[in-house]
């Protein structure tokens, strides 16, 4: 268990259109594999969101899927994002239709 996690990522948004942020601070709560928290969004906004890691421990990798706020798209979108290590990647849509995705390194700061 490890509630409160303090992270921040870099990433780099490929296929889309629109001007991102690249730098994403970030607080997160993970228990038993179910995940809640916020961070500083790619459109400048703040996002909430709540999950469930699925891990895959033979090839060190886990899966994250829920449901995330705070981006012009929808009030509430799906999220899921494949981790490995501190890299992950995650697919991107913007309102106009273009879809693309986010290349991210997460370090933990606490």
């Amino acid at each position: 268990m490890s509630c409160l996690e303090i992270l921040v990522a870099i990433t780099l948004h490929l296929g889309l259109e629109g001007d991102y942020n690249n730098i994403h601070p970030h607080g997160r709560c993970n228990v038993d594999n179910w995940i809640t928290g916020a961070y500083y969004n790619s459109e400048e906004n703040v996002s909430y969101y709540v999950g469930k890691v699925i891990p895959n421990v033979d090839n060190n990798w886990d899966l994250e899927v829920g449901l995330v706020t705070g981006y012009t798209y929808n009030d509430i979108i799906p999220m899921i994002r494949y981790k490995k290590d501190n890299w992950f990647i995650a697919p991107a849509y913007e309102k106009s239709g273009s879809k693309g995705i986010v290349i991210g390194l997460e370090f933990k700061i606490k």
